[in-house]
């Protein structure tokens, strides 16, 4: 069962479990199970992705359950209206506050401008020995993306010299080996925390908040940040 976070006539929001795909993909094939036929399978009606998270990304993730209020609600992502926050575990100490304005190349080898604003919330040193360092820094982040591009968070950490812990290809791949052979652990630090936007139909202003999931915590056992606001 999926956690359902809102949900009226029009619109269904639940928190994304980790390593679950929104919808079928042909990088995927031998992956059945998706988010759109789990919660309709759940709900017993026909749901509407209205915007994508990455497999590897956990948080909020919205649904219209018709075609007009999907309509509806892609204008509003479009128009950027829409009000999107993540938080995220990145190597080293980033900075206290930053504007990546840093174009991003699809698919289709076509630029595409892209925009993130980011915030450090909290920094740590733990004693985890890395290469010729003897211990490891961490920054949790808040990511307040402009533009939704495809793995635009993961990319713009990663040009700033601070990839996401466990965000492959797009991360440090000898901190992903050293957490995996220390601690067993894998998973992608990135968290869609909030989402809030305007009611297509009542006008009424949406706030939706999704919990951390075990491995988010599991990692900050290790690191020690205090996560209070996102549990």
């Amino acid at each position: 069962m999926l956690e359902i976070l809102f949900q009226d006539a029009y619109l269904v929001a639940i928190n994304k479990p980790r390593n679950l795909l929104v919808h079928r993909s042909p990088i995927a094939r031998e992956i059945e199970e998706n988010a759109i036929q789990i919660l309709r399978d759940q709900l017993g009606v026909r749901v509407y992705p209205v915007h994508r998270l990455d497999r590897k990304t956990t948080g909020v993730l919205l649904f219209a359950l018709d075609k007009d209020v999907l309509k509806q609600l892609n204008e509003s992502f479009a128009t950027r209206q829409v009000g999107k926050k993540y938080i995220a575990i990145v190597r080293g100490y980033a900075p206290e506050v930053m504007h990546i304005d840093y174009e991003l190349t699809n698919d289709n080898g076509v630029k595409q401008n892209a925009v993130t604003d980011i915030k450090s919330l909290q920094q740590r040193e733990i004693n985890m020995p890395f290469g010729k360092h003897l211990t490891s820094r961490y920054s949790l982040v808040e990511a307040q993306p402009e533009t939704g591009r495809q793995h635009q968070l993961r990319k713009h950490f990663k040009h700033i010299f601070h990839p996401i812990l466990g965000s492959r290809p797009h991360g440090c791949n000898k901190q992903n080996k050293l957490w995996l052979d220390e601690h067993q652990l894998m998973g992608m630090m990135l968290h869609a925390h909030q989402l809030e936007f305007k009611h297509p139909i009542t006008q009424e202003n949406i706030l939706l908040t999704a919990s951390l999931d075990e491995e988010f915590m599991a990692y900050n056992r290790v690191i020690g940040f205090d996560l209070e606001a996102y549990i």
